[in-house]
């Protein structure tokens, strides 16, 4: 197993404790294999543990991550995404890519991080040098998030992203954006600063007039558990109106789980449950939905 995941605080402990439980039941696989174009193994194992059929359930299994991907594999989840938030999770993520190869990686600061750090120079830095890494294949999550941070974090913030964007653009990454609460000005920053050639927006949360405007500028739009929520009306006319090829799908497991089961943890091996909610949404053909879901992951972030 690899070394430390996270490091242990009262706020994500009880963020574990609202998780705490256990995992769903596997849903049908899907006929053909997806990606999960973003999740996090290492929150995962590490506040919710393996779900049933890898090593028995149990986070302190020798090997917990190797675990959940076999599992997330049965479902007809062959790759992901692990994605970083600060600096010690970016750089187990990157050894993550290394070790495990359904495994790829991004890394960046989320965008709350930012006004937090001492030293944003130097974190900025740390990412950096994790960005030249061959199985590090986005830099994100970064962007902008206006839902928590008060007005004396935005400069920070857009400082932030503003950095990530030079990163990806040096090593020739995809750009792996969080946006809440946020839609314009993410918009702003990357017209302003010119935006890579890849952009994946993470969890799209955004009503169908942000959705064309996405589409139109070519950017990536992955959608979440919370597309098959009852009151995501505004995102599944979102997704509607993406075309195929402008399609990603994800868990940002632990969190969002997609219904029936929300409020329970989530893992990559429940993406069968969105992808069915998208084809419904889009009227897309699941085989085909499945083909483009698996095409654009690879477009965005490489073979694996």
């Amino acid at each position: 197993m690899l070394a430390a995941m996270t490091e242990s605080t009262e706020p994500r402990r009880q963020r574990a404790a609202r998780r705490a439980g256990e995992f769903p039941p596997a849903p049908e696989p899907l006929p053909g294999p997806v990606p999960d174009s973003h999740t996090h193994l290492d929150i995962t194992v590490t506040e919710a543990g393996v779900p049933a059929g890898g090593a028995g359930g149990n986070a302190t299994a020798v090997d917990p991550v190797a675990a959940a991907v076999a599992v997330a594999a049965e479902a007809g989840v062959d790759r992901l995404v692990q994605v970083g938030v600060d600096v010690a999770s970016s750089a187990w993520s990157a050894d993550a890519a290394d070790r495990y190869p359904a495994v790829l990686a991004t890394v960046a600061l989320h965008p709350n991080e930012a006004p937090r750090l001492a030293d944003l120079d130097e974190a900025l830095r740390a990412i950096e040098a994790l960005a030249a890494r061959d199985r590090v294949r986005g830099i994100g999550e970064t962007g902008m998030d206006f839902f928590r941070t008060g007005d004396e974090g935005r400069a920070a913030q857009e400082e932030s992203f503003r950095a990530h964007i030079g990163i990806a653009k040096r090593h020739g990454k995809a750009l792996v954006i969080h946006d809440r609460d946020a839609h314009a000005d993410v918009l702003r920053v990357l017209d302003d600063e010119g935006a890579p050639d890849t952009v994946v927006l993470h969890c799209f949360s955004g009503d169908a007039d942000f959705a064309r405007e996405c589409v139109r500028r070519g950017y990536l739009l992955s959608f979440a558990g919370t597309v098959t929520f009852a009151s995501a009306t505004a995102l599944r006319e979102a997704a509607a109106l993406t075309p195929l090829d402008q399609l990603l799908v994800e868990t940002d497991a632990p969190y969002l789980t997609p219904t029936p089961h929300r409020g329970r943890p989530n893992a990559s091996y429940l993406i069968p449950l969105t992808v069915r909610a998208l084809a419904a949404t889009t009227g897309a053909d699941l085989d085909a939905l499945c083909a483009a879901l698996s095409a654009n992951g690879e477009r965005a972030f490489g073979p694996w």
